[in-house]
């Protein structure tokens, strides 16, 4: 059934929900359906698939059309976010990389802006590009940043991982921080864990960037109880977790976007960096709350203890990303925003000792350990001679 849309939208910055698939339409789907029903009453939802070899896009098609919904199992504690499923049809619109860069067709998009299905919260028709690649986190992003600011109506980017589920104020309570100061320019979530809503993955980033620490960082109280005590909006000075990311278009006029050269895995920290050089505010809002399957984008298969710490293991292929593509992209960190004696520094302190006790882990409990061995290396060199970008072995 169809009905009018009231919206009092200036009052309301547009928003433009960006999610990013590859290989994950089961998650986007379910992601959708929580975001889809959320109470913020001025945002576009734009699903960039990254050339998915699972037919990703035709999956989600479906879905929208109505042909296909993914099953919530009924003690799924947060079944209640995407569950029952919403009314579909839902209008939407497909484009590829090229179209959509120049901001997509505005004539074809303005026939589904005057009524909506009962269920879903927005007014604007949902938004699906196939990039034609698979261009990580940072070429992904970057396409649906530039569809919206090619249509000049965005004022905020939601980046939201699509192995997330929202709460339904969860984007209204991200937008409360930039009434706070005219500076702010990213505000973060409180990430909880999918399998466990009640345990915090991180209070939406990590303590401050250093030489030290890399584009790691440390988490903001990770893996302990949530507490109501964590509920008051605070400013960070490390970086904003990328799963649930929210971004002032003016700082990306300012900053840029995101550099592509890491394809994925820091590329979050980097950007924040980048923002709080330029003076730029970062703060989080516990209020926010998302969900995050832990894992589903790292490929992480167990976990292992390694000298009384818990050690993930991930699959050979996912070690490209989780093990590779950490070393370079770090090394790559460091150089660019602490130069040649920070990288020295980082080298002899943390970062031997780790690689070390990664290696005496693949020794002991991985598959293909001289594969595994050698790309550690060629991640060292890599990273060390700018050979960046997406990976040869992803090609």
């Amino acid at each position: 059934m169809l009905k009018k849309l009231e919206m009092n939208i200036t009052a309301n910055p547009k928003v433009y929900i960006v999610i990013i698939n590859y290989n994950g339409w089961p998650d986007t789907i379910e992601c959708m359906e929580s975001v889809l029903r959320n109470d913020y009453p001025n945002y576009q939802v734009v699903v960039i698939d990254n050339n998915s070899p699972d037919k990703s896009l035709e999956y989600i098609r479906a879905w929208a059309e109505g042909k296909l919904d993914v099953w919530v199992k009924p003690d799924n504690q947060l079944r209640h976010l995407s569950f029952p499923p919403i009314v579909k049809p839902i209008p939407y619109v497909c484009y590829i990389k090229e179209e959509a860069e120049k901001g997509g067709n505005l004539k074809l998009e303005e026939k589904f802006k005057i009524c909506f299905y009962e269920g879903v919260t927005t007014k604007y028709p949902l938004i699906f590009i196939q990039s034609g690649d698979n261009l990580g986190f940072a070429g992904g992003n970057n396409v649906g940043i530039k569809y919206a600011l090619a249509k000049e109506d965005v004022e905020y980017f939601w980046l939201l991982n699509n192995d997330t589920v929202i709460e339904k104020n969860s984007l209204s309570r991200l937008m409360e921080a930039f009434q706070l100061d005219e500076n702010i320019g990213i505000s973060g979530s409180k990430l909880l864990r999918y399998d466990k809503p009640s345990i915090l993955q991180s209070l939406c980033g990590t303590k401050k960037l250093t030489w030290r620490t890399g584009s790691h960082g440390e988490y903001l109280y990770s893996n302990c109880n949530d507490d109501m005590s964590f509920n008051n909006i605070f400013e960070i000075r490390g970086y904003i977790i990328g799963a649930s990311m929210l971004i002032k278009k003016d700082l990306l006029k300012d900053i840029g976007l995101f550099d592509e050269a890491y394809f994925m895995w820091a590329e979050e920290s980097d950007f924040c960096m980048r923002a709080l050089k330029r003076n730029w505010k970062m703060y989080c809002c516990p209020k926010s709350r998302v969900y995050h399957k832990e894992g589903a984008s790292s490929g992480i298969r167990n976990t292992k203890f390694l000298f009384f710490r818990s050690s993930s293991r991930t699959t050979f292929s996912r070690f490209i990303i989780t093990g590779y593509l950490d070393v370079r992209n770090n090394i790559y960190f460091i150089k660019k925003h602490f130069g040649l004696i920070g990288l020295i520094g980082f080298f002899f302190t943390g970062f031997i000792k780790k690689e070390i006790r990664r290696t005496l882990g693949i020794i002991l409990y991985d598959d293909n350990k001289l594969m595994r061995i050698f790309m550690l290396l060629k991640g060292i060199k890599d990273g060390i001679f700018n050979n960046l970008g997406k990976p040869r072995e992803l090609l």
